[in-house]
């Protein structure tokens, strides 16, 4: 099992990167590392240099560059090195917390989609206030426009994800939508629906609207590109202002409001790891032909650490084989 890291991407690279992958190894020693990056800035922080292997490269890709561009001039990139060792056979996946566009221009142009899977979706796994469960949603902002047929394969994709990456024997499939009725929406989720409908090999229950999604109304929840990434920045946000409100109570509330918040500590913090979806790994960019996995620019060590046991369970449990499998039986 072999992981190519894109060791120079994100606001704390390489630091943050290589400290993950070494909390990682822990859990994981099985597992080979190709760190693509500057050797010397890598190198200081490898603390185990058992199925350690440092690529070095002086180009990286930066958060303001051009995606497709950058793909297409930077070729010694780290990012583009790490893409190309997976379309190559020398890794199975690769993971970055670089510039998210360019990752995906990677993956389409390097990696490569699955066969008859017109648009990948960039899906993450989401938090539910009511258990540690979880939803899978998808897309997230790899498209900006979508057809209904995308929208229909995102629910087979988030499906697949959801029972072989998560275990769940059945997954509940929702259409984010403005009504649960089933007229409901506009003419993209009108004709989705219906697609749906009709799928047989997932469990559709219908529309749901935004304000159900972090109750666990639906294990997977599909929209389009520009809907997802809106409600993902709109849950993000809700999450870190929810935080800084309660710490800003605490504080106005004097002596005794500490007192109190010291006694709710474990409470709170429990609050706090419960709205951090990043406990659950990175977004992937599901539907190519390896798993692409994204984490956030600013990620620290743990959520390193707990994309890669992410990428260890897709590799583990075949999920992007299987997908290969059905869709080019069955479509």
């Amino acid at each position: 099992m072999k992981i190519a890291v894109d060791a120079m991407g994100g606001d704390f690279a390489p630091q943050a990167i290589v400290e993950g992958v070494m909390l990682a190894k822990k859990n994981h020693p099985e597992i080979e590392f190709q760190l693509y990056g500057k050797e010397d800035a890598i190198r200081q922080y490898v603390t185990d240099e058992t199925n350690i292997t440092i690529i070095h490269t002086d180009e990286k890709i930066n958060s303001d560059d051009e995606p497709v561009k950058a793909i297409r001039r930077k070729k010694t990139a780290s990012m583009v090195l790490a893409a190309q060792a997976v379309k190559e056979g020398k890794a199975d996946a690769i993971f970055s917390a670089g510039n998210t566009g360019a990752l995906l221009a990677a993956g389409l142009f390097v990696v490569g989609r699955i066969k008859n899977i017109e648009r990948p979706g960039l899906m993450s796994t989401m938090p539910v206030l009511s258990s540690d469960q979880g939803f899978d949603m998808l897309d997230l902002g790899a498209n900006a426009e979508n057809k209904p047929e995308h929208l229909h394969q995102y629910a087979i994709l988030g499906s697949f994800y959801a029972k072989h990456v998560r275990g769940i024997q059945n997954p509940r499939v929702g259409l984010l939508n403005n009504g649960t009725e089933e007229t409901k929406g506009s003419e993209l989720t009108k004709q989705a629906y219906q697609l749906l409908q009709a799928e047989e090999s997932i469990n559709f229950i219908g529309n749901i609207e935004a304000r159900e999604l972090l109750n666990g109304a639906a294990d997977v929840v599909v929209t389009d590109g520009f809907t997802g990434n809106a409600v993902l920045k709109t849950i993000e946000g809700t999450a870190m202002g929810l935080m800084q409100l309660i710490k800003g109570s605490i504080n106005d509330a004097g002596t005794k409001g500490k007192f109190g918040a010291l006694l709710l500590k474990d409470t709170l913090y429990g609050l706090k790891d419960k709205l951090d979806y990043s406990s659950h790994g990175g977004a992937v960019l599901f539907g190519l032909k390896a798993p692409v996995i994204k984490t956030h620019g600013s990620t620290g060590p743990e959520a390193v650490s707990h994309t890669i046991t992410q990428i260890h369970t897709m590799l583990e449990t075949d999920v992007v084989g299987q997908l290969v499998q059905f869709f080019e039986q069955e479509q």
